[in-house]
């Protein structure tokens, strides 16, 4: 089982649960304060990005996704 669990809500966020560190494009972390649980933005409208602050439901985001199987990845050249 592994440490890490991200959920899709649907018409919500990305919820990530277990060990974790979340960085920048720089590659600085963000200051969790020990959280174990944290929810990211999907729809792009949250104030406090890229941590969802309940914007989605606000804004009357929908997005439906479902578990499937992705194709193997392509051979690197």
């Amino acid at each position: 089982m592994p440490n890490t669990k991200i959920s899709v809500a649907n018409n919500g966020p990305l919820r990530i649960e277990g060990e974790f560190a979340i960085a920048d494009a720089a590659g600085a972390e963000f200051g969790l304060a020990g959280r174990t649980v944290i929810s990211l933005c999907r729809c792009g409208q949250s104030e406090n990005k890229p941590f969802c602050d309940g914007s989605h439901a606000r804004q009357g985001f929908q997005s439906v996704c479902e578990a499937r199987e992705l194709p193997p990845p392509k051979p690197k050249i």
